[in-house]
C-alpha cells in the first residue's frame, strides 16, 4: 500500500494529466520568437510551455494571457487548465485549485475538470468537496471511466470510516454488564477499547482463518486467548502491571499470527 504522501503526489499528477488530454485535442501550435514576445496575443506560447513542462515558463505566459481583459473565454479556459497542471506539478495545489474554480464558473459543464479538482480535494483530504467533484462529473458524463473509479473508491473509504467510527472507543464486550475492574478501565479509556475489539476481532479471524486445522491447533489457539484473559483479569490493578503494554504485546503477537498463516 503507498504511503499517503505518494498517495496525493499520484493524485495531483493525475489531474494534472486533465492539460495533456487539451493539448492532444488542440491545433499545432505556434512557438515563435514572435508569439512569445507577447504571449497576451496567442494562448499558443502559453499552452506549448506547458505541454513540455516548463511550468515556470507555463506559469509566467499563461498568467499574462488569463490577465489580458479581452481574452477571449476559450482561451481563457486552456490558459487557465495549463497553468493549473503546471502549479500541481510545482505542488502549489491551491492556487491549482483557484484556477480549475475559474474554469468551472466560466464553463460549468466540464467533467475532466471536475474530476481533476476533486483528485485535488482527495489528495487535501477533503472528502465532502471531493465525492461532490466525482459525482458532478459523473451527472455531466455517466461513462467517465477516472469519475467513475474515483466515486466507488471514495464512497468504499467513506463507507468504511463510517464503520470505524461508530464503533471507535468501543470494546469487545458490553460495557454495561461489566463487573471486573478492569473491564471497567477498559471500558473508561477510549484507546483501550479499541485495543480490545482490536484483540478480539483478531483472535476470531485467526480461529476462522484456521477453522480447517487440526483440532489441537485450533485447542491451543483459544487456550493462549483464555490464558491472555485470566492473567489479564487476575493481573489488574496488582503493582509493576501495565495493562496499556499487555494488550499491546497480545495484538502484536495475533497480528504475527495472522500474518504467517
Amino acid at each position: 500500500m503507498l504511503d499517503g504522501r505518494t498517495n496525493r503526489s499520484m493524485r495531483w499528477l493525475s489531474a494534472a494529466g486533465v492539460l495533456l488530454a487539451l493539448l492532444a485535442a488542440a491545433p499545432a501550435l505556434a512557438t515563435g520568437v514572435d508569439d512569445l514576445d507577447d504571449p497576451t496575443l496567442d494562448p499558443a506560447p502559453c499552452l506549448a510551455a506547458a505541454a513540455q513542462r516548463d511550468d515556470d515558463r507555463a506559469v509566467e505566459l499563461c498568467g499574462r494571457l488569463i490577465a489580458k481583459r479581452n481574452t477571449g473565454r476559450d482561451d481563457r479556459i486552456k490558459a487557465l487548465i495549463a497553468r493549473a497542471g503546471a502549479l500541481i506539478r510545482k505542488q502549489q495545489i491551491d492556487r491549482a485549485l483557484a484556477d480549475y474554480d475559474d474554469v468551472l464558473r466560466l464553463d460549468p459543464k466540464q467533467p475532466d475538470i471536475h474530476n481533476a479538482r476533486g483528485e485535488l480535494w482527495l489528495g487535501k483530504g477533503d472528502h465532502p468537496k471531493a465525492l461532490a467533484d466525482f459525482s458532478a462529473a459523473l451527472k455531466l458524463r455517466r461513462d467517465h471511466p477516472a469519475a467513475r473509479a474515483n466515486h466507488r473508491a471514495l464512497a468504499t473509504e467513506l463507507e468504511r470510516l463510517g464503520v470505524q467510527k461508530a464503533v471507535d472507543g468501543k470494546p469487545s464486550f458490553d460495557c454495561r454488564r461489566a463487573r471486573r475492574a478492569v473491564e471497567k478501565a477498559i471500558c473508561g479509556d477510549r484507546d483501550l477499547a479499541n485495543l480490545d475489539r482490536e484483540i478480539a476481532a483478531m483472535h476470531l479471524r485467526i480461529l476462522q482463518d484456521k477453522a480447517s486445522a487440526k483440532p489441537a491447533e485450533l485447542r491451543a489457539l483459544k487456550r493462549a486467548q483464555a490464558d491472555f484473559l485470566a492473567n489479564r483479569n487476575a493481573s489488574f490493578g496488582r503493582p509493576g502491571y501495565d495493562l496499556r503494554a499487555a494488550m499491546k504485546t497480545r495484538l502484536q503477537q495475533l497480528t504475527g499470527a495472522a500474518g504467517g498463516r
